[in-house]
Parts: structure tokens; C-alpha cells; sequence
């Protein structure tokens, strides 16, 4: 992990937020990569813990620049368990059925905002470049091949 732009001023919450915009970075990084192999990225759901930290999400629809679905259940993977068990049990034909019928989701329920959204493009783009020079490795291995010199 690499993190840039610390100083002595840093405070701790500026740490959190730098490492939750780098989590929501990663996740346009790998949508990007679907999209340029043609597979085209309609929706996000989200379900499980992150549901509870609003600010992490709605980072994630300003960074992504798209709504994010949440499912109406506190516990997402016990909902799952049980709409595979139905139709494991026969009751439902298929799991999209049993979804329609066990299951719900607010639509949209965190929608990015322009001003945030052009904002993290900017450091979006900054964070691109960072994250393909670094991408092989090469540098940080280097780096601690140094360290190692020096502290043997």
C-alpha cells in the first residue's frame, strides 16, 4: 500500500477517508475494466456490512458516478441462504424468482452528487496515474530490496 500526500498535519479521519476513496477507486478501476472488455456494468446492490457506514457509500456513488441499490435486509447473507434453500426445496423454480418474491431493494437509495462526483474525477485521475506506475511492483520491491541491504 502506498499513500501519498501525508504530513504532519494529518489527522486520523483524513487517514480513514484517503483509505475508504482508494477502496472506491480500486472498485472504478475493475468497472472500467469490464466496460473497455464490453461487458457493460447496469447496476450495483449492495448488501451486508457496508450498508451500515452511509458515509462509505455514498463515497462509492460519487466516486463510481452511479446510484447504488440497497438490499431491504440487515442480514444479506442469511436472506441469500434462504431463497437458495427455497429453491433447493422446490418451492421456486429458480433463484430469480425466489428473489422476486423473497427478497427487496431501494432503488437508488445513494445517488452521486455532481459537485463531489467532478470532484473525485480529478483525484480519480491522479490516482489512476499513481496506480499504474506502481502497478507491476517493481518500484516497492526495489525499495525494500534497499532496506534490506541496509538493515542486514
Amino acid at each position: 500500500m502506498v499513500i501519498v500526500g501525508q504530513t504532519l498535519a494529518t489527522r486520523p479521519e483524513d487517514t480513514y477517508r484517503a483509505l475508504v476513496e482508494a477502496t472506491a477507486f480500486g472498485a472504478r478501476v475493475i468497472v472500467e475494466a469490464f466496460e473497455a472488455a464490453g461487458v457493460a456494468v447496469e447496476e450495483f446492490v449492495v448488501a451486508g456490512g457496508l450498508l451500515k457506514n452511509r458515509f462509505l457509500m455514498q463515497v462509492y456513488a460519487d466516486v463510481l458516478r452511479r446510484p447504488l441499490s440497497v438490499i431491504g435486509s440487515g442480514q444479506g447473507p442469511a436472506l441469500g441462504s434462504a431463497i437458495h434453500a427455497a429453491v433447493a426445496a422446490g418451492a421456486y423454480a429458480d433463484i430469480a424468482s425466489a428473489a422476486a418474491v423473497m427478497g427487496r431493494r431501494e432503488q437508488a437509495a445513494y445517488v452521486p452528487d455532481a459537485g463531489r462526483a467532478d470532484a473525485y474525477d480529478r483525484l480519480y485521475a491522479e490516482y489512476r496515474a499513481l496506480h499504474d506506475h506502481f502497478a507491476d511492483g517493481g518500484l516497492l520491491h526495489r525499495l525494500r530490496a534497499i532496506r534490506n541491504e541496509v538493515t542486514e
